[in-house]
């Protein structure tokens, strides 16, 4: 029996940016070991796990459908940055960023592995990441969202000061099952 590829889902999409870093400031979450550590160079298959771990619940797919080659040329940009969140010892998420040019940057992902889900880290997290990014002096940070993502998203995002700059609809493909177990055997 031929696997059965999942239907594609139209998403609604949000552009925001945000114009000054964000006034806010959270301690660190009390009874848990955090920490945020870069990670130039990252592994590729490290790097597939936590997109897979952090972005299954999202549709994030994109990244997954890209070669090697192709994958390595993005994540080893020197524009691009990413940084891993481990809570008690094991990694919890990521945020990556990419420099535009001198005045823009795009944060083009940020989450939480599920197991971090909960722990009252997720607004800490986002702030860390904004700190991180409003260190390299841009004159504007931009992100996406889209109604797959956490129902809260849009909401922590407005939170910290970022304002939806335009709306759009597109096309989500979710993986099937031979990417799957493609992804798989790539380890």
């Amino acid at each position: 029996m031929a696997a059965k590829s999942p239907s594609s889902m139209k998403v609604h999409i949000t552009r925001l940016e945000m114009t000054a870093p964000p006034k806010t400031s959270l301690p660190v979450p009390v009874n848990i070991q955090t920490a945020i550590m870069r990670a130039p160079g990252i592994p590729l298959p490290f790097y597939r796990y936590l997109y897979r771990q952090v972005g299954s619940r999202w549709q994030w797919v994109e990244r997954l459908r890209m070669s090697d080659e192709k994958l390595a040329s993005v994540l080893h940009d020197e524009r691009n940055d990413i940084s891993v969140l481990y809570v008690n010892g094991a990694p919890a998420g990521f945020f990556e960023f990419f420099r535009e040019d001198e005045e823009t940057i795009d944060l083009t992902h940020f989450g939480l592995i599920e197991h971090a889900l909960g722990l009252g880290i997720g607004k800490w997290f986002l702030l860390q990441c904004l700190y991180a990014v409003w260190t390299l002096n841009p004159t504007r940070v931009t992100t996406t969202t889209n109604d797959l993502d956490h129902p809260r998203a849009l909401q922590l995002y407005q939170m910290f000061g970022f304002s939806p700059v335009s709306t759009g609809t597109g096309i989500i493909r979710p993986l099937s099952d031979k990417e799957l177990l493609e992804l798989a055997k790539k380890g």
